[in-house]
Parts: structure tokens; sequence; C-alpha cells
């Protein structure tokens, strides 16, 4: 992927990583058109200049919308990040603590990203050059209990990136995945968590990864090597027990 000169389409990108990554590819000269539910941030966003487009991921209907308007509106549209997400605590001892919680987590963390490049698939491959960036997690290497759903959702993400990078091999669309470890954004607990990175710091560094390696396959910050490799490491029951709090790392 080249960091300049794309048309990226970021649904998600109001807050957190999506909007710290909008705001740095925006200023390496891409055109970014920002994605999100609530019109005030959009509003906001637009006047900072960038593209604003109503969408929530666990509806097909507001994506179907969505991509017609993007399309329509940025024929160049060269690239999409998979940004929305949702991270939610269950409990898993009663039907109550956990169901509603996880099948929300599976549409938005799942189908979402699928029924996105669904929508955007025939218009990417129609680009001489174009890139799909799926956001998986830590979790979906070593998960954290307490969010389940969230951590099984992201593993699915990774093997779907990794499956459809073959089947993309003919085309003209780069396959990546961003793999973040945890980041202080409040998604979940994380703004209080003092092992989070500060997300100024993971945005960067997600930015130098890829002027270094424009051919990558994974985005991985230092700071994920842990969970991304503790199987190789034959290293996974250390690995759960860190990240599930039971012993200091």
């Amino acid at each position: 992927m080249n960091l300049s000169g794309n048309t990226l389409f970021i649904p998600g990108a109001t807050s957190g990583i999506g909007l710290a990554l909008a705001r740095r590819l925006k200023d390496r000269g891409n055109t970014v058109i920002v994605g999100g539910r609530r019109a005030e941030p959009l509003d906001r966003l637009r006047e900072e200049g960038f593209g604003a487009v109503r969408i929530d991921t666990s509806e097909p209907q507001s994506i179907a919308e969505a991509a017609a308007q993007v399309i329509a509106e940025y024929p160049d549209l060269d690239g999409l990040v998979t940004m929305a997400g949702v991270m939610v605590p269950e409990d898993w001892h009663t039907p109550d603590g956990f169901l509603q919680t996880a099948e929300t987590t599976v549409v938005t963390n799942l189908l979402g990203p699928i029924r996105l490049i669904a929508a955007f698939i025939e218009q990417l491959r129609s680009r001489p050059q174009a890139t799909i960036i799926t956001v998986s997690s830590g979790l979906a290497f070593v998960p954290l209990a307490r969010t389940a759903t969230y951590s099984a959702s992201k593993a699915a993400i990774h093997a779907l990136t990794e499956a459809i990078r073959i089947q993309l091999a003919d085309t003209s669309v780069q396959v990546i995945e961003l793999v973040p470890p945890l980041v202080a954004t409040g998604l979940g607990d994380t703004a209080q968590n003092p092992r989070a990175i500060p997300l100024d710091d993971f945005a960067d560094d997600v930015i130098r990864l890829l002027e270094a390696q424009p051919d990558v396959r994974e985005i991985l910050v230092e700071q994920v090597e842990f969970q991304r490799y503790a199987e190789r490491r034959d290293d996974f029951d250390r690995a759960l027990a860190v990240i599930n709090g039971a012993t200091g790392r």
C-alpha cells in the first residue's frame, strides 16, 4: 500500500484508532472518507476536510446505502478499512449474561466487515491498485475471558483475512490485517488500563510500519507480538494467564 494518493473509506473512524489513522492518512495526501452512526462527529470531521458518510455497520441496508453513496461521490475509491467494532464484557454463567451481547458482537465485528467487503469488492477490483485493511486484535491469538465473543470474532477476522488474501491474489487488491494490542481508546475499559499503550503512539507506529513495508501482510507493532507469537514460542498458557490477570508479564 502506498501511503499517499489513495481514496480511502474508513467506517468506524469518528473516534479511537480509526480517527487517529484517518488523520494521519489524510495528512499524507490521501482523500479520506470517514463513516459513523452519529451526525455530530461526522459534521465536525467534514469541517476538518474529511468526507463523511453515515453508516451503521450492524445494518445491511445502511452498509448498502453508504457504499452506493461513497462510490458515487468518490469514483476513484481504492481503499477500505473495516474499522468499526464493539467490545462488551460477558458473563457466561447464564444466558442473560452473554447471549444478546454475543449476538450483537458477531453481527458488528464479523458480519459487518464481511458485508462491507461485499459492498465494495467490485469497486476495489476495478482499480489498478487497491487495498482492504481488516482489523483484528491481539485477542485473536490470546483471548480475554471476559470479552469472549469479541476475542472469538477477532480470531475469525484473522482467519478470514488469511483466506481472502489467497482468493484475491489474482486481483489488484492487497489485503492487510491490522492487529492492535491493548490501546487506550476508550473501548471497553482501555482508557483506565495502565497496560494500554497511548493511542497516538500506536497510530504513529502503524504509519511507520506501512511506510517501511508497503507489501506487509500483518501490521504488528512491538507490543502485540507477545500475543501474536505466543503459540510459536510454545508460551500460550503463560500468555493467557498474563492477558487475563492471573500473573505478571
